[in-house]
């Protein structure tokens, strides 16, 4: 972990309220890390709704496996999560790892182990030795408190410099429910679902058939939508959970996704995934500026994004930010490597609110000094029309510094 806040970190942290129905515990188990959490255990005191989503790397980490396998149940009673190794990559040992770690929270909890739910993030292709807190597991459950959000976050933290944590208060047909949502990451990221690592908490009595179509739909605009450095994890886990507590204060069940009484919450859902997002992308790794991207003009949305996302992944776009350098010449040579439609001399580029390019060539009213002059900023907007039809989309990045470099090349050492 990082000994420096990023510069883009938030300079405030929400209150995170309790949930009724859930209690969270966090250890420390020296799994790598010395002297901070880095084991995180939710317990819901009744079973909860459970969804999500997850990595679609072809190598996916043991706990992405049996999360899949016992998401079909529908019901979630423990969650475990471990930083500083991945578990993944760790075949049949790592399977092992997974059924004790299981074995051991539902001994705990007092459930099966199909209502059990893990995550694990750090290394790749080091064996995870269950042992090291599967037995602290117990003291956890009887422990756990519902206050306990930034402690959770802090938790599962690895390389990040600092914890992410949202929270949202929403009506359901006129009874308050909260959403809260934890996530961690900071490099390997270039989510193809979610985040690294996030899970979400909700009382609102919803089914988890509805929970998974809202954060199928929601999980597009957000967790899908930024990109540090381009690679997808192998341990992408995003979990949405209904305590359905808020039902004893009249909020109603919910069980149909198209219930017009949802519209609120799936916006704040949207929000929440939206904060957590951007706050990973804050904390890329070495960061040091917030890089959005928009893209207008497109033959169609999936087009504007997958030009977007050129742009976004660029090093030499992203090193060029680092640098304050305004470089447009590299968003032109992102958008012409994207192989979707584009007409050169249709193409307009700004930075900021500065169109540095148009019809083709460098616009006219160019400035180099007033360019240059935004590029200081700490938020870099950087905009593209391609003049060709209605599709659009927006991600979000950061720059590429030496210190991207320094972290993942003595990550294991």
């Amino acid at each position: 972990m990082s000994t420096s806040v990023s510069p883009l970190a938030p300079k405030h942290y929400p209150a995170m309220p309790a949930i009724d129905g859930v209690r969270i515990a966090t250890a420390e188990a020296g799994i790598k890390y010395k002297g901070r959490t880095d084991v995180l255990l939710f317990v819901f005191d009744r079973p909860a709704e459970v969804a999500g989503v997850f990595t679609r790397s072809k190598c996916p980490s043991a706990p992405v496996d049996f999360c899949r396998q016992n998401l079909v149940h529908g019901k979630a009673r423990a969650v475990v999560v471990n930083s500083g190794n991945a578990n993944a990559f760790t075949g049949k040992r790592g399977r092992e790892a997974t059924e004790k770690t299981a074995a051991a929270a539902s001994a705990a909890v007092g459930c099966a182990s199909n209502e059990v739910f893990l995550a694990s993030t750090g290394v790749i292709g080091e064996p995870l030795d269950a042992g090291k807190f599967s037995h602290l597991l117990d003291g956890m459950a009887r422990d756990a408190k519902a206050d306990r959000w930034l402690e959770a976050a802090k938790a599962i933290m690895t390389t990040d410099t600092y914890p992410k944590v949202a929270t949202e208060t929403v009506l359901l047909a006129g009874v308050p429910v909260t959403i809260n949502g934890i996530a961690k990451g900071a490099g390997m990221i270039a989510p193809d679902m979610a985040t690294m690592l996030s899970f979400v908490v909700t009382d609102a009595p919803i089914a988890a058939s509805v929970l998974q179509a809202l954060l199928d739909k929601a999980v597009g605009a957000t967790f899908n939508s930024v990109t540090v450095d381009s690679d997808t994890s192998t341990s992408d886990t995003l979990m949405l959970f209904s305590t359905g507590t808020a039902a004893t204060r009249g909020a109603p069940a919910i069980a149909d996704v198209d219930d017009r009484r949802l519209d609120d919450f799936a916006r704040a859902l949207g929000r929440v995934l939206h904060s957590l997002a951007l706050q990973v992308v804050r904390d890329g790794e070495g960061a040091r500026k917030m890089i959005e991207v928009q893209v207008t003009g497109a033959a169609t949305s999936v087009s504007a994004k997958r030009i977007a996302l050129s742009i976004a992944n660029s090093p030499l776009v992203k090193t060029a930010v680092a640098g304050e350098d305004a470089n447009w010449g590299r968003v032109v040579m992102a958008v012409g490597k994207a192989g979707e439609p584009a007409d050169r001399d249709l193409l307009s580029i700004w930075f900021g609110d500065i169109r540095v390019a148009h019809g083709g060539e460098r616009d006219p009213a160019y400035s180099e000094l007033d360019t240059s002059a935004c590029m200081k900023n700490e938020d870099i907007a950087i905009r593209v029309d391609l003049g060709i039809g209605d599709g659009t989309a927006t991600v979000w990045t950061c720059d590429l510094t030496k210190e991207y470099v320094a972290i993942n090349g003595d990550y294991r050492s």
